[in-house]
């Protein structure tokens, strides 16, 4: 799994333990809701504050 993060604009460099953190915890939590299908391929997730 690759994830990238990017705050105000500016890609933040990842671990690869960082990595599997973030994206088996939004694995986990999409995966959970109806209407996500199990054999995804992309996710995208914007926050704003």
């Amino acid at each position: 799994m690759r994830i990238k993060l990017e705050v105000d604009g500016k890609d933040i460099d990842l671990n690869d333990f960082t990595q599997e953190i973030i994206g088996n915890v939004s694995a986990a939590m999409a995966g959970s809701l109806r209407g996500v299908e199990p054999d995804w391929k992309e996710m995208e997730i914007r926050i704003k504050k």
